[in-house]
């Protein structure tokens, strides 16, 4: 108990003070959203940073052609590709493929924790994807890139439990200082990626059963179910009658007691979108 609480203190106060070491997005990622943002930004200049990445040019390519957005033609290079899912979508593509070179483990005794934190994350994204493309104002990429860093907050927990090897050992400690920290420390490294408020505000308010925005459905809507749907079948699982008073499952039009990945008409698109990140 002492190590837990000196753990959580000293995180705390290394948030605070500004030393807590936050992950960075891979240099790619950053030079496309850069970018995107420039106003004189075009289809060729955003594949001429794309296209210094072989790895990420093909995955992309793959993904413009895949059923989730590929068109009557074949896309055959990054510029088609670009010019037709658009700047703002290709960022969030860009940041959603290359993500997962975050989620390395850099020792032996943090490969399984990482390993089921991004298993667990792609499979939020998937779902997110899905529900979105039921809500005429969330846009899939956005959703599915939410999905992805809804728990983005527990990196450099992770890494700092490396410090204190009898904390990493205890899942249940470990597992509810994580649950405690994660909403605040992911907000932080959001802000500090510059990331849009929508997307800030999904690690800081997935977690929020009682949340219910006044404009909605929106992202967080979106994770939060997405979540709450992936623990479907699992210990996590919530009972079903216990959602009916969740907000967000009203306002995206979703039963509590149906999972969208088992229905005929979401599974398929599920996979596809799992797919994104197995490729």
């Amino acid at each position: 108990m002492i190590e837990q609480e000196a753990f959580y203190n000293n995180i705390i106060s290394e948030l605070e003070n500004g030393s807590l070491v936050l992950p960075t997005l891979p240099e790619v990622a950053l030079k496309v959203r850069d970018v995107v943002d420039d106003p004189n930004v075009t289809a060729s200049g955003l594949a001429a940073i794309i296209v210094t990445d072989a790895a990420l040019s093909a995955r992309l390519l793959k993904v413009a052609n895949s059923a989730l957005y590929r068109g009557r033609v074949a896309v055959d290079s990054v510029q088609m590709a670009v010019s037709r899912l658009g700047l703002k979508m290709v960022r969030n593509l860009v940041t959603s493929l290359v993500m997962e070179q975050m989620f390395q483990a850099t020792s032996n005794r943090l490969e399984k924790r990482l390993h089921e934190l991004w298993t667990q994350s792609t499979e939020v994204a998937a779902i997110s994807q899905v529900l979105a493309a039921k809500q005429a104002g969330i846009k899939t990429d956005e959703a599915m890139l939410a999905g992805l860093i809804h728990n983005i907050g527990v990196l450099p927990i992770l890494l700092k439990a490396e410090e204190y090897p009898a904390l990493l050992q205890d899942t249940e400690a470990l597992d509810k200082i994580i649950e405690s920290l994660n909403p605040r420390i992911g907000e932080a490294i959001l802000k500090s990626w510059k990331f849009t408020d929508e997307l800030v505000a999904v690690p800081a308010e997935y977690g929020n059963l009682n949340r219910n925005s006044a404009n909605g459905p929106d992202l967080v809507d979106v994770v939060q179910v997405a979540v709450l749907q992936s623990h479907i079948n699992t210990d996590k699982a919530h009972d079903p009658g216990s959602l009916d008073g969740v907000p967000s499952f009203a306002k995206l039009g979703i039963d509590t007691d149906v999972s969208v990945v088992e229905l005929d008409e979401d599974s398929e698109e599920y996979a596809e979108a799992l797919a994104m990140f197995n490729m």
